[in-house]
């Protein structure tokens, strides 16, 4: 990594990294607009290579085959467009915002993102991203691989069980059928997956500023977290 990159994260980065259903999503949003930062949604970024891939077809456990369709793939982020939206995700000029925000692409995001072809090469497009500065961004390595050197690190973390209650409520507001055991499943099996892959596992940075969202709200935490980056 460059001394260019180091430079930008010291002063310019905030990562928020944690499994799914902490409220990263939402409070990497609230967070950036507080701050008046961009919001880097890493996570967005995998689930449109894994629908990429899988609208191609391509074998996943062959790594040549990734890396050849990958040429072919190009990605815009854009901002969300209200407080609580998503961030706008066009691929090859397609818009698949909406696409990549079920389950299913969660799970085929997280294989894909253990692809060392996949994950080499959007880590170089998040780390350009961070060149800019001013950045939140969330995911799951964001803080021990992509900006090891971020000013401000933090790792959310929640009950299982709460977090299959959020996610469930995501998808049922998305007007998508909800088999609330499934989704607690998923997400049990989704932690193991991303925890025990040999790339980039999902794990807390020796740095970062722990925080148990079970039960508190998304202002609650926005708080702890702005008093922190602002020095209160």
């Amino acid at each position: 990594m460059g001394k260019g990159i180091m430079k930008e994260e010291k002063g310019e980065i905030v990562t928020i990294d944690g499994p799914s259903g902490v409220g990263k999503s939402s409070l990497s949003r609230q967070v950036a607009t507080a701050l008046g930062y961009t919001y880097l949604d890493t996570g967005a970024m995998y689930r449109a290579v894994g629908l990429f891939l899988r609208n191609l077809q391509v074998d996943l456990d062959d790594e040549q085959e990734v890396a050849a369709a990958l040429a072919g793939f190009n990605l815009q982020l854009f901002p969300a467009t209200e407080k609580d939206g998503d961030v706008g995700v066009v691929v090859n000029g397609q818009e698949v915002g909406r696409a990549i925000r079920t389950s299913e692409m969660g799970m085929l995001a997280s294989r894909v993102s253990a692809i060392p072809t996949v994950r080499s090469q959007l880590t170089t497009m998040q780390q350009a991203i961070g060149l800019q500065g001013k950045i939140v961004a969330e995911g799951r390595d964001t803080g021990t691989v992509v900006f090891p050197s971020a000013r401000w690190k933090f790792y959310l973390e929640a009950d299982p069980s709460e977090r299959a209650r959020r996610r469930g409520a995501q998808l049922r507001a998305a007007g998508q059928g909800v088999d609330s055991q499934e989704v607690l499943e998923m997400i049990i099996k989704r932690d193991r997956d991303d925890q025990s892959r040999a790339i980039a596992p999902l794990q807390k940075a020796d740095d970062a500023i722990v925080i148990d969202t079970s039960f508190l709200d998304i202002d609650e935490v926005c708080r702890k977290m702005l008093a922190v980056v602002q020095g209160k």
